[in-house]
């Protein structure tokens, strides 16, 4: 190490990994091998499970958090949400699989992410369908489209709910207000930048009042949540 002494400790450490892999080439390669391996064995768990997993399922079922977070790095997986994982290489979600839910679980209201794409007000791309059940409902199982479920008090199940027809079929929508309003209710779940950035979208937009979306918000209990926000954006 003569000439090293006075290096700050980061250049040091490279300079004997770039050396350690210079000396021992086939170690480097077989980490590679290792590390794909780990990669085509985490696939397979997920194809299995239809392309998308939650983090702990995808624990119990043999997958490294390491392996996990390097497929993410390596565009294998995307993140649709706080602690949900799909395949990249699954198709995007139409509308067309709203209906699917819509006809499966009839008791259920398409919410959160889903609506906020169906009203045109998020960026965001949804990988799975998000559905409202009041609370204490049977979850419902469907292959596909993957769906989500979130449980909503009586009450604020039953704010807010639009029907739509999409190809014929009666689809069970919330509002926009009410959805922006539960985005802000299961911030911790779905991300609070989902919710913020649905709000900034809809600043300008004629069809949406601020008045009705604090009266969603009160029957959500999330009035002092949203309010410093609404002071920031309108």
């Amino acid at each position: 190490m003569i000439g090293l002494t006075f290096l700050p400790a980061w250049i040091k450490l490279s300079i004997l990994i770039n050396n350690y892999e210079h000396f021992y080439p086939h170690e480097n390669k077989h980490r590679v091998k290792r590390h794909q391996s780990q990669f085509d064995k985490a696939e397979a768990i997920f194809r299995h499970a239809d392309g998308l997993l939650r983090t702990g399922d995808a624990m119990r079922l043999g997958i490294h958090p390491r392996t996990l977070y390097a497929m993410r790095d390596a565009g294998v997986l995307e993140q649709v949400s706080r602690g949900h994982y799909r395949l990249a290489e699954m198709p995007q979600l139409e509308i067309q699989d709203l209906v699917t839910v819509a006809l499966r679980v009839q008791r259920g209201v398409i919410c959160l992410i889903s609506a906020l794409a169906f009203h045109e007000a998020t960026t965001q791309i949804p990988h799975e369908v998000h559905l409202g059940l009041v609370q204490d409902s049977r979850q419902p199982w469907l292959k596909y489209p993957p769906i989500r479920v979130f449980s909503f008090a009586p009450k604020a199940f039953s704010a807010g709910i639009e029907t739509h027809i999409i190809d014929g079929v009666p689809v069970r929508i919330y509002c926009l207000e009410k959805t922006v309003a539960d985005c802000f209710k299961f911030r911790n779940k779905i991300g609070l930048d989902v919710a913020i950035e649905a709000l900034k979208e809809c600043r300008t937009r004629k069809d949406f009042s601020i008045d009705r979306l604090m009266e969603f918000a009160r029957i959500c209990r999330v009035s002092n949540v949203i309010r410093p926000y609404l002071e920031a954006l309108f």
